[in-house]
């Protein structure tokens, strides 16, 4: 095949035909971020392409061409050393034309663009990183700035982690109800209430399991992380029971912090942050998403901004002095206006760190593309927003990641008070070193520090599958040893 004109014949989703090249993840993911909320379908095998339809192609030059609404255009580049990137900027030129949309984050699609950004500075200079980024990659100044910001903050951490680091991660996979924006794996506790009791004890032996290896190991323990869904769905006592486990369990003369999610305020009781005060938890979270209560609604979080009020001021009043809250931007029926109502209540309240989420939509989650299409146009405004008044009040960006199918293609950022920026957060998003993880859905990550490399061990991800294959899950996490006598020996 040639780079010349093919013939068409009409289909209803967006064609993305690839055409003797490797490039189909890039080029897919490229796609749909010009492409939020229509259906993507790549195409390997065919005679002419469809329209509508992206044709990307290798031959004799990179090749891709357009057609669309309206809209018909072919731009090629001959052969050279990267050929994915001059595919990707090739793409990147005419789906903007196309659209009348630019991209903040340019053709870079990958979910981690600090680490990107900060081994270019490392091996190159950080002037170096700001070109390709912004020439190369075609990020905008504002979005290169922020990567900067985000990797001189992350820094100090970063350097912390030596080659026997890690991090524990603990699920608790159990919510009071589903968010309709939510894709994790996590049940309702009206519906899976009855499994706790069977799930927690095996919890408590995986923890005693993990804890074994890292001792055999001589692993050092640099924060711990207790997500989920939501831990303090856990009752107070089941709480102190987890807690009194992994502090039997770990050496924490290195652990910088230990952190628990009490994220939904409908969940945090006198009783329960007590449980936590009486131990070794350093930070926690509570998480409104919004301070507009029809929003809450719409998205199936059965509390109100009262109760998130509510929560923070009993936690501050037991004595908890490291406070995050998340917040969602693009959510249903959520505007710029009543957007920046909760970053006012935020700084009113000044919690210690504050995340700002980005909407992002997936497959498995109630809330889906064509819901969420016309918050899509407010969340840039959101961001920009969140960025002024969290600057503002002395916060500052220190972790970034971004997701598929994020509104606006833009990113999640964690900020906090100097002095507050949490380990493990940086820890995982940047994979400095291996994360141990117990739980039904949790994912060990095992890091060679010599040579980057990442595996990943899987925990079965219900919590009906986790309680029947316990045993087999135990043998999986064998693979520890025999990984760190291979790479990190």
């Amino acid at each position: 095949m040639s780079c010349g004109k093919y013939s068409y014949q009409s289909y209803t989703a967006m064609n993305l035909y690839i055409h003797n090249h490797k490039y189909h993840y890039e080029m897919e993911n490229l796609t749909r971020a010009f492409y939020f909320a229509d259906e993507v379908r790549v195409i390997h095998e065919y005679e002419a392409p469809g329209e509508p339809y992206i044709l990307t192609s290798v031959d004799d030059c990179v090749s891709v061409e357009v057609k669309t609404d309206g809209f018909h255009e072919q731009l090629s580049a001959p052969l050279g050393d990267d050929d994915e990137l001059t595919m990707a900027r090739l793409l990147y030129a005419l789906l903007s034309k196309a659209t009348g949309r630019e991209l903040p984050w340019g053709i870079l699609t990958g979910v981690r663009p600090i680490k990107l950004f900060s081994s270019l500075a490392e091996k190159d200079g950080e002037e170096e990183a700001e070109r390709y980024f912004c020439d190369a990659l075609l990020v905008s100044a504002e979005k290169t700035a922020l990567a900067k910001q985000v990797a001189s903050n992350q820094s100090a951490i970063i350097a912390r982690s030596g080659k026997r680091s890690f991090s524990l991660y603990v699920s608790i996979p159990f919510c009071p109800t589903r968010c309709s924006y939510c894709s994790f794996v996590s049940q309702s506790i009206e519906k899976a209430k009855k499994l706790i009791d069977g799930y927690l004890p095996l919890l408590l032996s995986e923890l005693r399991c993990t804890a074994d290896l890292a001792k055999q190991l001589r692993l050092r323990l640099e924060s711990v992380y207790i997500g989920g869904g939501t831990p303090t769905t856990l009752s107070a006592e089941q709480l102190d029971l987890l807690l009194s486990e992994i502090e039997a369990d770990f050496d924490f003369s290195s652990c910088a912090e230990f952190t628990v999610e009490a994220g939904r305020p409908d969940t945090v009781t006198r009783e329960k942050l007590l449980a936590l005060k009486r131990h070794a938890v350093t930070r926690i979270s509570i998480n409104p998403q919004t301070f507009n209560d029809s929003v809450l609604e719409a998205i199936g979080r059965k509390h109100t901004s009262q109760q998130t009020l509510d929560a923070f001021y009993l936690a501050r009043e037991l004595g908890f002095d490291n406070i995050n809250m998340d917040l969602i931007a693009g959510l249903t029926s959520d505007t710029p206006e009543s957007f920046r109502n909760t970053l006012s209540t935020v700084r009113a309240l000044d919690p210690e760190s504050v995340t700002v989420h980005t909407l992002a939509v997936k497959r498995s989650a109630r809330l889906n593309a064509s819901d969420a299409q016309r918050e899509h146009g407010y969340t840039a405004q959101m961001l920009a927003d969140a960025t002024r008044e969290l600057t503002c009040g002395g916060w500052e960006p220190y972790y970034l990641y971004r997701q598929s199918k994020m509104l606006s293609n833009l990113e999640n950022v964690g900020w906090a008070k100097p002095g507050y920026f949490s380990p493990y957060n940086v820890y995982i998003m940047e994979e400095t070193h291996s994360i141990l993880a117990c739980g039904a859905g949790a994912v060990t990550k095992l890091r060679d520090t010599a040579s980057n490399y990442l595996e990943r061990i899987f925990n079965f991800k219900f919590p009906y599958e986790y309680i029947s294959r316990f045993d087999e899950l135990i043998a999986r996490k064998e693979r520890v040893v025999s990984f760190y006598d291979a790479y990190n020996g």
